[in-house]
């Protein structure tokens, strides 16, 4: 007797079907999905550290030890200024995000470099207050206000300088690859991180500088 054709064609059709459908649900699966979704959880988790630091500043803010407090340190010109650096690269990221949805590597290059000097700007103007502050004898063990105020703000200059250091490491793999969907989705995860330390900001500068001065 012969074999039956479906047998020597690899088996039975149900066998096929079998394998038809779970290749179609291997087609449907999308690990830029898993990856998005990660790094929505990691941003809740920054936000639960900033959320403690506000809290910390919330109950210290007024421990002065004798010390300064915040109208006589901090200078509004100044930090008004930093706050528009920012402001600006959030802005240029803007920029960026839109050449890279039309396909322009060098436009997405040349957007993405801006945002860098921007927020390079905001580190060092930051930095400047900081020495400032320290050359007075506002040191962080100078008072409770003041250890809080440093880690507080210096958390969100060190989120801001390993942005500026994963959007320079971007631009080399554009530079290099083009814009793969592998980089248009690292460039998606960096702009959630770079507007999340915009809007971190705002909550800095409200709640530290301006009431900070007001009282």
């Amino acid at each position: 007797m012969s074999s039956s054709p479906s047998f020597a064609a690899g088996g039975s059709t149900a066998d096929q079907h079998a394998r038809a459908f779970h290749l179609a649900v291997e087609d449907h699966h999308h690990p830029e999905n898993g990856t998005m979704l990660g790094f929505w959880i990691y941003l809740m988790s920054d936000c639960l550290i900033f959320a403690a630091l506000f809290a910390t500043y919330g109950v210290l803010g007024t421990s002065y030890a004798g010390g300064p407090s915040q109208a006589e340190l901090f200078k509004l010109p100044t930090v008004a200024l930093n706050t528009s650096m920012l402001l600006l690269s959030s802005i240029t990221y803007g920029f960026a995000m839109l050449s890279m949805a039309k396909g322009a590597k060098t436009s997405t290059l040349i957007w993405l470099a801006i945002t860098a000097l921007f927020g390079a700007a905001f580190v060092g103007l930051e930095l400047q207050e900081f020495g400032e502050l320290i050359h007075e004898g506002a040191s962080p063990q100078r008072s409770a206000f003041l250890s809080s105020f440093y880690a507080l703000v210096g958390t969100h200059g060190l989120h801001v300088s390993v942005g500026i250091i994963w959007l320079t490491t971007l631009m080399v793999q554009v530079a290099q690859k083009g814009l793969i969907q592998a980089n248009r989705r690292r460039l998606m995860c960096l702009s959630l991180f770079w507007h999340f330390l915009d809007v971190i900001w705002i909550g800095v500068f409200s709640f530290v500088y301006l009431i900070g001065v007001l009282r």
